[in-house]
């Protein structure tokens, strides 16, 4: 018997400790991570920079209040607007707190604008985080359901159709801004057509929105820049993070720049614990690692080597519909459901998820060397060619 909320269809696993891209349960078998927390330990697990950074932070202080000043809080918004060209920098504790207080400045925009009911434009098959708002943001009928009545405000649009936005800006002048993911992760790895950041940010600034992108999944180098968007020659009014910025310890940011970054003043908005010393410290060792050891590009790299191994090592298989990716987001689409193959996952001694039913999702550390690479390659082929046999 647990005394937890079974808000978690939980694996038949726990694990006991971590070395670099390999976790070991509490039997001694090892694993390789394809997952890892879901793109939050990029670094990899036990990495001596995080547990030096946690160590020497634990010995001094960590946490005080939001009330005072934290010099590691301004130091990590620094080097964060710098990699993003971003002006300022709200830090909460998860990608949900970081898309709430993105909501919070559109809204709060919108009524300094006049605007007494401001809508947010979001996308169908869209993930934002499981608080009210974020909730009512997300995409999903599955994860809505049972929680109505949703929170009023926001205005669906089917994802990479700049059409249908620019339709709603003809029609609704209530509309404040348009919040998205740049690539859909829990949606399944959907890469938009080239041209749509551009064009979704050519549309806001036709109408005076404010772009809002979530980077909690893509942002901290798992794309092959430090955020999607830099990709493109686009920049947001707001983007989001949090996911990898810890590498495993909680913390989030909302980045803005412009008008966004002057919204919020004094008793607007706030966190107890958000950009706390232990949670700044981790997240300055892991900006300092991936420019250190050149991780971004790394990313960019092993992502190519490895959706086109998987694509050529399953071409073969006739449920393959597909292999995709950007950087180390990385999906293989079958044609049908394919839950099992998590547990399948398990017996061959490999993390990894299926979303959307039958899109498998892998999201492996920026650290993976070449060798460890093919290791994976090799155990994801051989579990989804397991898949109906």
């Amino acid at each position: 018997m647990t005394h937890l909320m079974e808000t978690y269809k939980r694996l038949p696993v726990a694990f006991s400790r971590g070395d670099g891209v390999y976790l070991e349960d509490s039997n001694g078998k090892r694993y390789l991570d394809g997952l890892t927390g879901i793109a939050v330990c990029g670094l990899g697990h036990a990495h001596p920079n995080i547990s030096r950074a946690l160590s020497e932070q634990a010995q001094t202080l960590l946490h005080t209040s939001n009330l005072y000043e934290i010099p590691l809080q301004s130091q990590l918004a620094d080097q964060l607007c710098e990699l993003s060209g971003m002006d300022a920098v709200f830090f909460a504790n998860s990608g949900a707190e970081a898309n709430e207080a993105a909501i919070k400045i559109a809204r709060l925009h919108g009524h300094k604008k006049g605007i007494q009911k401001p809508a947010i434009v979001v996308m169908e098959a869209s993930f934002h985080g499981r608080t009210m708002a974020t909730l009512t943001a997300t995409g999903s009928r599955k994860a809505q359901a049972g929680f109505e009545p949703l929170l009023s405000g926001f205005v669906r649009a089917p994802f990479n159709d700049l059409d249908a936005i620019a339709l709603i800006g003809r029609n609704n002048p209530d509309v404040v801004a348009v919040m998205f993911e740049p690539i859909l992760g829990e949606g399944g790895i959907i890469i938009p057509d080239d041209g749509y950041l551009e064009g979704i940010r050519q549309i806001c600034d036709d109408n005076g929105w404010l772009m809002i992108l979530d980077e909690v999944q893509t942002g901290n180098g798992r794309t092959g820049q430090y955020f999607a968007y830099q990709h493109t020659g686009v920049l947001p009014d707001l983007v989001t993070t949090a996911k990898g910025l810890g590498n495993g310890v909680p913390i989030g940011a909302c980045l803005a720049r412009g008008a966004a970054a002057r919204v919020f003043e004094p008793g607007n908005h706030g966190s107890t614990f958000g950009g706390n010393l232990l949670a700044c410290s981790a997240a300055l060792a892991v900006l300092e690692t991936l420019e250190a050891d050149d991780l971004l590009a790394r990313a960019a790299y092993l992502g190519d080597y490895i959706i086109d191994a998987l694509a050529r090592e399953l071409a073969g298989n006739n449920l393959v519909t597909e292999v995709r990716g950007k950087g180390l987001m990385i999906a293989v689409e079958l044609s049908e459901p394919c839950g099992e193959l998590v547990v399948r996952g398990l017996d061959h001694g490999v993390l990894l998820n299926v979303t959307q039913d039958n899109i498998v999702r892998l999201l492996p550390p920026l650290t993976l060397s070449d060798e460890q690479a093919d290791e994976l390659i090799s155990r994801v082929v051989a579990v989804v060619n397991s898949h109906g046999s």
